[in-house]
C-alpha cells in the first residue's frame, strides 16, 4: 500500500542511461517530466560500457561468466534499496537469464510493480554473439512477469493483446518522439534523392533481405539516387551508392536530416509484429516521406497514400519508392502530413500525461 504523497521511483533496466534506444525513448526521455512531477528517481542498470565490449561478441565465455556474477551482486544491492513505499518500473526483465528471483524480490519489497515491454520478448531472440548461450534464456518468464505486475505498459496493441489475458490492468503507451528534438527538415528538390535507413547491427538483416529490391531501384534511377545507412555496424550493400554513418546518440538527429525518404523493411512474423515502429516515427517526426513494411503497428502509424506508403511485396516497394523519388512535391506533402501525425498521436508531448498517470498514486482506484 502506497502511503507517502510522492514515493520514490526505481527504474530497473538492463542498460546504462544513454545506451539503449528502447530505454532512451520509453524511459529516459520522461525523466524531466518525472522530476517536475515530484518523483525521486533511481535508475538501476546492469551493464556498463566495459561489459558491452564483451557481452555481444562471440566467445569470451570467462568474461561473460564474470559479467553474470557481477550482475547478480549488483542487482541484489539495487533490490535491497527498494523500500515499502516505493514504486518499481521494470523494463523487460531484471536479469538476463532464466528465473525471476529478482523480480519476485522486487514484488515483495515494493508498494507497486509496473512492467514495461516494447518487444514480443515471450519469443526467443538471441544476439548472434550469444547464440551458443541461448539455453540460458527463458522467454516464457515474460508471461510470469506480466501476471505478477500491478500494471503493465505495452508499446503497442499487439503486445497489449498478449498481456491483457494475463493482466487486465494493461495500458498501451507507444514508443514516442520528442518533436522539439526531432525538428522538421523537409525534403529538398535536389538532383540526388537520398533514401535513409537507421537501425542496429541486429536489425540490419531486414535491410539485407530487401537488398535485391533496392538494387533494382538503384539500377532504375542510377545517379539520381543514393542511400544513407546509420548504424553501429556497416552492412554489406553491393550495388548501392551508400554513405555509411556510424550511429551516435549525440548526433542521430543531425545524421538523419539529409535523407529525403525513410524506409523500414522487415518480415511479417511474430517478432516484427511486436515492434513499435520507432524507425518510421523518427523519419516522420522530421517531416520525411516514408515507405514502411505493412507489418504490425506500422499500419496504425501510416495511412497509406496520405502520410506515407505501406508495402508488402517487392513491386509494392518499387512502386512507392519510384513515385517518391520522381516527385519532390509528393515527398514534401507526405513529409508534412507525417510530421503532423507524429505531433498529434506519437509525440512525447501527446503521451507524457498518460505515462505519469500510470505511475502516480493520486487515484485510489489505480493503487494495488
Amino acid at each position: 500500500m502506497i502511503t507517502s504523497p510522492m514515493p520514490r521511483l526505481h527504474i530497473f533496466a538492463p542498460h546504462r542511461p544513454g545506451r539503449s534506444p528502447s530505454q532512451r525513448y520509453r524511459l529516459e526521455q520522461y525523466l524531466p517530466a518525472l522530476e517536475q512531477a515530484g518523483f525521486t528517481t533511481t535508475y538501476a542498470f546492469l551493464w556498463d560500457a566495459a561489459d558491452d565490449r564483451v557481452l555481444y561478441r562471440r566467445g569470451h565465455l570467462l568474461g561473460k561468466a564474470w559479467i553474470l556474477v557481477k550482475g547478480i551482486v549488483r542487482r541484489w544491492k539495487q533490490v535491497r534499496r527498494v523500500r515499502r513505499d516505493d514504486i518499481v518500473l521494470l523494463h523487460r526483465e531484471a536479469f538476463m537469464v532464466r528465473g525471476i528471483f529478482f523480480e519476485k524480490a522486487l514484488r515483495r519489497r515494493a508498494a507497486w510493480l509496473i512492467y514495461d515491454l516494447d518487444d514480443a520478448i515471450w519469443r526467443m531472440d538471441v544476439s548472434e554473439g550469444n547464440r551458443n548461450l541461448s539455453w540460458l534464456k527463458d522467454p516464457a518468464k515474460t508471461d510470469r512477469l506480466i501476471a505478477m505486475a500491478d500494471r503493465v505498459i505495452a508499446g503497442n496493441h499487439y503486445l497489449a493483446d498478449h498481456a491483457r489475458p494475463l493482466n487486465a490492468k494493461t495500458t498501451v503507451i507507444p514508443t514516442v518522439i520528442d518533436t522539439s528534438l526531432y525538428r522538421e527538415v523537409p525534403s529538398m528538390d535536389n538532383d540526388e534523392v537520398v533514401i535513409g535507413w537507421t537501425g542496429s547491427h541486429t536489425s540490419a538483416a531486414h535491410l539485407l533481405a530487401a537488398l535485391p529490391m533496392l538494387q533494382e531501384v538503384q539500377r532504375r534511377f542510377a545517379d539520381r539516387l543514393s542511400f544513407r545507412v546509420i548504424s553501429d555496424g556497416e552492412p554489406p550493400l553491393p550495388g548501392l551508392r551508400v554513405r555509411y554513418v556510424r550511429w551516435n546518440a549525440a548526433t542521430e538527429v543531425d545524421d538523419l536530416a539529409p535523407i529525403d525518404i525513410g524506409i523500414m523493411p522487415m518480415p511479417d512474423d511474430g517478432w516484427s509484429r511486436g515492434k513499435c515502429g520507432f524507425k518510421g516515427l523518427q523519419y516522420m517526426g522530421m517531416g520525411k516521406a516514408v515507405v514502411l513494411a505493412d507489418v504490425g503497428v506500422n499500419a496504425r502509424i501510416v495511412q497509406h497514400g496520405v502520410n506515407g506508403f505501406l508495402a508488402r511485396t517487392d513491386p509494392d516497394w518499387q512502386e512507392a519508392l519510384g513515385r517518391l523519388i520522381s516527385d519532390a512535391d509528393l515527398r514534401r506533402r507526405m513529409g508534412a502530413e507525417a510530421r503532423r501525425t507524429v505531433e498529434q498521436h506519437w509525440s512525447l508531448h501527446a503521451w507524457t500525461s498518460t505515462f505519469l498517470r500510470q505511475l502516480s498514486p493520486t487515484d485510489p482506484s489505480q493503487q494495488p
